[in-house]
């Protein structure tokens, strides 16, 4: 990364448009754990782009993530579909996290759709079930917006998350799916899992869903002025709350199981976002 981590998304974006042949996109998705699959249900892509060509985005090191991004027409909207992120766990600092949310916006994307598979802390939540984020807890002790000041022609870095997961974009999802959850997300940093004592805790200040993901990039999207719409497949059963030991495997078997129902999910909101 550069030490301009705006410039270096604006470089990636540039490099995006040359290289898909498309000067704007209006939304992005970026695929948790396990959900590539659910590309496929989104349409034909029009171009796939490693991002290794993309410049400043680190190699995906995680089970589950291509690191590679499509542009494909959905509805009335030119979309970009991250098959992978990369998470503060694999080393990375949060400016390389959220560089793909960053480049999406210097792309034209008005709209970030955040996916994840997420540990189901609140009773009745179950494998297999997508739920909307209503709001979220950033518990990694990091912000994308610290450091030094964004570069002039950037908002400023005291961003307002009053409304982070826009109610304009959950109202869209409800009415394609009206029977969808809604629940609070707890990002830790991982990657070990979390102990029955913090789910504990977790459950206590209001958590429905914990994960590792999302919080930064929701962050940084919404300070450079993107709506944010969050989904999280519940994948397992949070720690102490089922006899069901917890691994990695699980988890991705979990999102390609429903990768295919939730991909039609998306398509069914996508074109209803713009």
């Amino acid at each position: 990364m550069t030490a301009d981590p705006y410039a270096a998304a604006t470089a990636s974006a540039a490099s995006l448009a040359r290289l898909t042949g498309q000067r704007e996109h209006q939304a992005a998705v970026v695929l948790g754990s396990g959900w590539a699959p659910a590309a496929n249900a989104l349409g034909r892509a029009d171009a796939e782009i490693p991002l290794s060509e993309l410049g400043g985005f680190p190699e995906p090191g995680v089970a589950g993530h291509v690191p590679a991004v499509r542009s494909i027409g959905i509805g009335p909207l030119r979309v970009l579909v991250f098959l992978g992120r990369t998470h503060l766990y694999e080393g990375h600092p949060a400016s390389a996290v959220v560089h793909g949310v960053r480049t999406a916006v210097a792309a034209g994307c008005g709209v970030i759709v955040l996916t994840n598979a997420a540990g189901g802390i609140r009773a009745g939540l179950r494998p297999g079930q997508p739920v909307l984020i209503s709001d979220q807890l950033n518990l990694t002790g990091q912000s994308p917006v610290a450091g030094p000041p964004p570069p002039d022609g950037y908002p400023a870095r005291f961003t307002d998350l009053s409304d982070l997961y826009a109610a304009r974009l959950r109202s869209i999802a409800r009415t394609a799916d009206p029977g969808l959850a809604e629940g609070v997300y707890a990002a830790l940093p991982g990657p070990h899992y979390e102990t029955p004592a913090e789910i504990r805790m977790l459950r206590a200040a209001g958590a429905d869903l914990v994960g590792m993901s999302t919080a930064l990039e929701a962050i940084a999207a919404r300070h450079l002025g993107a709506e944010v719409l969050g989904i999280s497949l519940v994948t397992n059963i949070a720690a102490g709350l089922s006899d069901e030991p917890l691994d990695h495997a699980g988890v991705l078997a979990a999102g390609q199981r429903a990768a295919t129902s939730m991909g039609a999910l998306l398509a069914e909101i996508l074109p209803q976002v713009r």
